[in-house]
């Protein structure tokens, strides 16, 4: 059986941006189990929600935890 790989647009479809990641990062992405991608898309979605009071952290601390 030939395991799943997820495409760019897959990630990008999830508000994962991938422009920024080197080959090596990609393919590890690419190569995530449904679960794991499963995972990946919900931590990127509680982030975002609380993304303002983390962007007003980062302002105020200067990016040092983020």
């Amino acid at each position: 059986m030939t395991p799943h790989r997820y495409s760019l647009d897959d990630l990008e479809a999830h508000g994962i941006p991938t422009h920024t990641l080197s080959a090596e990062q990609l393919d590890v992405l690419r190569d995530l189990t449904h679960d794991e991608f499963t995972l990946l898309v919900d931590i990127r979605n509680r982030l975002e929600a609380v993304g303002p009071d983390v962007q007003a952290h980062s302002d105020i601390a200067g990016a040092a935890l983020f």
